[in-house]
């Protein structure tokens, strides 16, 4: 279980395909305190650590990852957004991140506006994945408001702080970002399906 506020940025330094599975290694701040079989969320993606060697570390991505996931795009040198597993009795300072990708999104627009950014991302409905006007979304693993909620559309607003911190100063028209739909609005939905289906 994640919160969505990132800790940090890792560095991609290694990516090894093996059959059908990929092992990410990555460069962080975070490797020394982390040991084999953690949970860490890398874009939003949570996934297990398999190594660890001073400031790097390892996890795998498996096919089904890897398929409903940005992480298959992944590049050495790239940024990574980074998150340890919340700990129980401390402030949840997002909200509630399962870090269990839903589907991915493609970002549509980006606009300066006096020292914030609007971003505005397009996803497949089809899947069934609501968004609500001032609910929650989960953003390459960034706990997020969303600010304007349309037909497979929303926008959201970042402040400078979130901006220079997360991959989000990378993203430009047509990148593609991992989403975790809102856990309670995500059952809502499927109760209310069943209910009046």
């Amino acid at each position: 279980m994640f919160t969505g506020i990132i800790e940090t940025l890792g560095e991609i330094t290694r990516l090894e395909k093996e059959k059908e599975n990929l092992h990410i290694t990555v460069q962080s701040q975070l490797a020394q305190e982390l040991k084999i079989d953690q949970s860490v969320a890398h874009n939003g993606v949570c996934l297990t650590v398999v190594s660890v060697n001073d400031n790097n570390y390892t996890v795998t991505a498996i096919a089904e990852t890897l398929e409903k996931t940005n992480l298959g795009e992944l590049k050495v040198g790239e940024a990574i957004n980074l998150e340890r597993a919340m700990i129980l009795g401390s402030r949840l300072d997002g909200h509630i991140v399962q870090g269990h990708v839903d589907q991915t999104g493609i970002c549509t627009s980006v606009e300066e506006k006096d020292g914030s950014w609007f971003f505005s991302f397009e996803y497949d409905g089809s899947k069934g994945n609501p968004t609500i006007e001032k609910g929650s979304i989960t953003i390459d693993g960034t706990s997020l408001t969303v600010v304007n909620s349309g037909e497979n559309t929303f926008s959201v607003a970042i402040i400078p702080y979130t901006y220079e911190h997360t991959r989000f100063n990378t993203y430009k028209v047509g990148t593609t970002v991992n989403l975790e739909f809102d856990v309670i609005g995500k059952y809502v939905a499927k109760l209310m399906k069943s209910t009046f289906a």
